[in-house]
């Protein structure tokens, strides 16, 4: 009998595309897998070393796979990467008492905006906002998300070569738990770079090497996860994946190029429910899939290597593509930003600029129309996703600048050539009416929020150098980063 060689996830059967070898081809790889369910039956005889592990230094524990033997005895099932991994448990509890929630990419709306009713600070210390705690993260860009008391961050750990799942308590940083498997890569520039998704019942990751992985939220016990590469054929972007994961009614919604353009799965069992054709073989991006509704259809949009899509949420189908927007062989970070109405605000670096597009339906197909483009000396962002405010949008230009927008493109006003980011790629959001804007080496910058012109209100280095992931603010707190520190400030008005 043939041996699969693929990772079959939790709850869902093997996917279609699995390859077939020879069993006398695999005999090293059997006899390797055995060995592994040897020590696996053996060290069960010890501690639960997949949950019970307290009060110790979670850097050192060693990587043991976890439920790997196969469910056919006449099988065996070999992964490429255990994404099982290790969970170990920390000292820390979450802050159940704590208010606020940024669960996924861009907040709750996904609109980089807080809706939350808390009155900040409008005016800060020459040293910063007070800081509440600090940790240390491995090299990269990936942002936190929050729900429950919980931080969530998806780190790498540079020492064990493995993508990290850290579960922190929001009152002190300290770790509650992290679920772990190994990923050796090299660095580019940092390893990681994506917000993991959370609901109340789960956690769901896309790792640097394109590997997704879905957890208990409360537990981080391990639900499945998936290999894009070697189960769809995705080719892992240049400078690893940056694609944050969406959870929408239950679904994890990944775009993924290679077999399929994207693919929605049962967050419960790990069953793929739909899978959209990719004709064109469009690649992954850095860009994250954006929901939205025209016309009364729930639908996806996704910024592929090649062009923009528009997916439906029910049944996976393509139904309107514009190949107008694209960035061939440049990185394209930014995502697709919603209008409503149908319009969507595109923008990108490397000179692409930005772009109004609008989509049209007639006798039930949808087709699109470029309102305008504009140069990116008006508005070209490299790395972030601008916001739309009030019927206005805000976004940082390559040559630094934070620029406003009319919805027509017209360019309100800029930041002026003493008020630069560094190039735009240092994150911003709106709370409370307020922007805040972080600059290339941790330098954080607050402005209202007002089409009237730029107002900065305070400024202050709150992190170091590479200061690029996502921000996070939950109840007055705001999260930051920078290469390799994760800082927690408060920004709550006394």
């Amino acid at each position: 009998m043939p041996v699969q060689r693929a990772f079959q996830r939790k709850g869902g059967p093997l996917p279609n595309n699995i390859k077939t070898l020879t069993v006398a081809k695999l005999i090293p790889a059997v006899a390797a897998a055995i060995g592994a369910v040897a020590v696996g039956l053996w060290l069960s005889r010890g501690p639960d070393s997949t949950s019970k592990v307290r009060g110790t230094d979670l850097s050192q524990q060693p990587l043991l796979p976890v439920d790997t033997s196969p469910a056919d005895p006449a099988a065996v099932v070999v992964p490429s990467v255990p994404l099982p991994g290790l969970l170990v448990k920390g000292d820390a509890v979450p802050a159940e008492g704590l208010p606020g929630s940024w669960p996924n990419f861009r907040g709750p709306n996904h609109d980089g905006i807080s809706s939350e009713k808390v009155r900040l600070l409008r005016s800060w210390p020459d040293d910063g906002p007070k800081v509440l705690w600090s940790v240390e993260v491995g090299d990269g860009y990936a942002g936190p998300a929050v729900a429950r008391g919980r931080v969530y961050l998806l780190d790498y750990d540079v020492k064990k070569k493995a993508d990290a799942l850290r579960c922190l308590s929001l009152a002190d940083g300290r770790e509650i738990w992290r679920r772990w498997y190994s990923n050796p890569i090299s660095k580019q520039h940092g390893y990681s770079r994506t917000v993991p998704a959370v609901t109340d019942k789960y956690v769901v990751t896309l790792g640097p090497s394109c590997h997704v992985m879905c957890v208990d939220a409360d537990t981080g016990e391990f639900r499945w996860g998936m290999d894009l590469a070697a189960e769809y054929g995705a080719t892992v972007p240049e400078w690893y994946a940056g694609q944050c994961p969406l959870i929408d009614d239950g679904k994890a919604i990944i775009a993924l190029g290679g077999k399929a353009l994207m693919i929605a799965v049962d967050c419960q069992t790990g069953n793929v429910l739909w899978e959209t054709p990719n004709p064109h073989a469009w690649k992954m991006t850095h860009s994250s899939v954006m929901p939205m509704t025209f016309n009364g259809r729930r639908m996806y949009a996704y910024c592929a290597t090649s062009g923009i899509v528009g997916v439906a949420a029910d049944t996976g189908e393509i139904l309107w593509e514009d190949t107008a927007w694209q960035m061939r062989g440049q990185a394209l970070c930014p995502s697709p930003v919603i209008l409503g109405d149908g319009r969507l605000f595109l923008s990108g670096g490397y000179g692409a600029g930005s772009m109004m597009l609008q989509l049209i339906e007639a006798n039930g197909t949808i087709t699109t129309r470029q309102l305008y483009k504009i140069g990116p000396r008006v508005l070209g962002s490299e790395q972030q996703t601008p916001i739309l405010y009030e019927g206005h949008i805000y976004g940082v230009n390559p040559d630094g600048k934070l620029v406003c927008l009319t919805l027509d493109g017209e360019l309100l006003w800029d930041s002026g050539d003493v008020r630069r980011f560094s190039k735009g790629y240092g994150p911003y959001m709106i709370a409370d009416g307020l922007l805040f804007v972080m600059g290339y080496n941790g330098l954080l910058a607050l402005a209202e929020a007002t089409p009237a012109g730029y107002r900065e209100l305070a400024r202050a280095k709150v992190v170091g150098k590479e200061s690029w992931g996502p921000m996070a603010p939950v109840g007055g707190r705001l999260i930051v980063r920078d290469i390799n520190r994760l800082v927690c400030l408060d920004v709550r008005a006394q």
